[in-house]
């Protein structure tokens, strides 16, 4: 979440940038809280050593009281005696008023706690509502239609001399793709790879680990695939995308939609050292999105589904260094695509496309040439420390003093199933048959060329 201190200070400021993403959150009523937070704890304060004075004032009494109750005893009935007994009644009435003005302040405390409890969680979940701010290099703009698309690179686009057919016409031709049976079993938006489509999905995801490990030295992670609220609030995706997310509905598990999500919070509530930094991952994980799907060309075949796959990049990193590893981890993924044969263009997201969590965000889109479309198959964005505020992550700097919060940044590298849908359109041959990339080979056990059964 964003630093309240910001909020504080620039309010109009932090609005005119929320402004810039298409959306809006509640800063008036985060800084009314905020202000009435700190009232209530001065408030609290001023009664606790309120409190104390009185503790003392009781002390103070009780001394003398005492010593006068002693000394009536011993003494005989008569004037003086009288006079004594006047001087403990009044005494001891003091002494009483001031054992109950503790009690008494204490409720008052207890009144202002709870407000406090109410105002602090009010606060905590309008800042949950604040979206990350944008870099100032991002192209301002309402939506998508704003993105900044860069000259394709790459390989050459391919070329034919048939009319190439979309992946939901080749699948089934060559028995790799069974949506019938997808839909059988789970319904609409399901589907069963079966044969060298399941070999081939498998291989793809094999080789991204592989080259993410042995060629820039991340650390493999398989987390689980079902995690707790407080983690997906922890990586930004809580409270506004609750609709979107699978969850159980008895125990408190979410079905993970990224597996940056559990990536995020394999830190959460530690304080690193600076010379762990950085700490690189990289994850294999299915990922479940509840989307409302409408018919038509845009959802047709394997492009768009419920569940998908996805080998994921995350790094936790110095503040200084972010938007530098953030175009290390474009090109980690640009690398991917190369070595797989794609025709790619990168995209720079406008502000009102960027996530929720993040600053900054390129897209990579691969070209299909069966269905003629640009599909996404990769995320590169900087959450700066918005992620690690979120989650209680900090480290210790190296020259000592306060704690601070390390950036994060996540990537696709790369997402299933639109770069299957790439390689089966882009490498088909007349006979509907699929040429299998040179660097998958070796994980479908020397198989070149996918065939009809």
């Amino acid at each position: 979440m964003l630093d309240i201190n910001l909020i504080r200070e620039k309010p109009e400021w932090v609005k005119e940038q929320v402004a810039k993403r298409n959306n809006d959150a509640p800063i008036d009523e985060i800084l009314a809280d905020d202000g009435r937070r700190r009232e209530i704890l001065q408030e609290v304060e001023a009664l606790r050593q309120k409190r104390n004075s009185a503790s003392k004032e009781i002390g103070r009494l009780m001394g003398p009281l005492k010593k006068k109750e002693a000394e009536l005893r011993r003494m005989a009935d008569g004037p003086e005696a009288d006079a004594l007994r006047a001087e403990v009644e009044t005494l001891a009435a003091q002494a009483e008023e001031a054992k109950n003005a503790p009690r008494k302040i204490g409720e008052q405390i207890a009144i202002f706690d709870e407000e406090l409890r109410e105002v602090e969680t009010r606060l905590h979940e309008n800042l949950l509502w604040v979206p990350n701010l944008v870099h100032e290099s991002v192209p301002v703009g309402p939506d998508e239609e704003h993105n900044i698309f860069h000259e394709p690179q790459g390989a050459p686009e391919p070329q034919f001399d048939f009319e190439p057919k979309p992946h939901w016409e080749l699948g089934p031709a060559l028995n790799i793709i069974d949506f019938d049976r997808g839909v059988k079993l789970s319904g609409s938006r399901f589907y069963v790879l079966r044969g060298a489509g399941a070999r081939l999905q498998r291989a793809l995801i094999q080789f991204m680990l592989n080259y993410h490990l042995e060629q820039h030295g991340f650390t493999e992670i398989y987390p689980p695939f079902m995690v707790r609220s407080q983690v997906f609030e922890g990586a930004g995706q809580l409270p506004k995308f609750f609709d979107n997310i699978y969850r159980d509905a008895e125990e408190d598990f979410m079905w993970l939609g990224t597996a940056e999500i559990a990536l995020t919070n394999l830190h959460r509530d530690e304080i690193l050292d600076e010379a762990d930094l950085p700490l690189k991952y990289v994850a294999y994980t299915p990922c479940w999105r509840r989307e409302k799907m409408s018919a038509g060309k845009d959802v047709r075949g394997i492009k768009r589904g419920h569940q998908f796959d996805k080998v994921e990049m995350y790094q936790f990193v110095h503040p200084d260094k972010s938007y530098e590893v953030l175009e290390d981890m474009k090109q980690y993924a640009q690398d991917i695509c190369d070595a797989l044969g794609f025709r790619y263009r990168f995209v720079d997201l406008a502000t009102g496309d960027v996530g929720f969590a993040m600053t900054k965000t390129y897209d990579i889109e691969v070209w299909a040439a069966g269905c003629g479309e640009w599909l996404e198959v990769s995320s590169i964005s900087n959450s700066e420390d918005f992620q690690a505020r979120r989650s209680n992550i900090k480290y210790r700097p190296a020259e000592g003093g306060k704690l601070r919060y390390p950036h994060t940044l996540n990537a696709s590298g790369l997402a299933l199933p639109r770069v299957m849908i790439a390689i089966m359109e882009n490498n088909q041959q007349a006979d509907g048959s699929i040429v299998v990339p040179e660097v998958l080979r070796p994980y479908m056990g020397g198989l070149e060329v996918i065939e009809p059964e």
